[in-house]
């Protein structure tokens, strides 16, 4: 069975994509090009920027239409990332709040993509 292991997202800005992503990742790409980065995380997951119109073949684009996902280890972290990244001007689509799974909040890169950052329930 195939394991995923790599998500790509399509931008608009390659550049400016991978430095919001350098920044909230505190991380550089260990791929940048004018058209496409990439960045490995510790756990071996990769993150792949690739610039729309350079899309072979072409993908319809729909930003918001699902989400990156970080887990935190408790619910002060998932505080700690908010005033992190609010504090990097990062936009905010919800605020830290308590959902059925757990608590969580939901950030946006410059395209529109959802960063959703929570601590599951006990």
């Amino acid at each position: 069975m195939a394991t995923p292991n790599f998500i790509m997202l399509y931008v608009a800005d390659a550049k400016s994509s991978a430095d919001f992503y350098q920044t909230i990742l505190g991380r550089k790409p260990v791929q940048y090009s004018e058209g496409y980065s990439m960045f490995v995380l510790d756990n071996g997951f990769r993150l792949g920027l690739w610039k729309r119109g350079t899309i072979d073949p072409p993908a319809e684009i729909s930003a918001g239409s699902g989400e990156l996902v970080f887990e935190e280890t408790s619910d002060a972290a998932v505080d700690e990332r908010f005033a992190e990244w609010t504090g990097q001007g990062t936009v905010v689509a919800q605020k830290p709040t308590r959902m059925s799974f757990g608590y969580t909040f939901v950030a946006l890169d410059p395209d529109g993509n959802r960063l959703r950052v929570y601590k599951l329930a006990q």
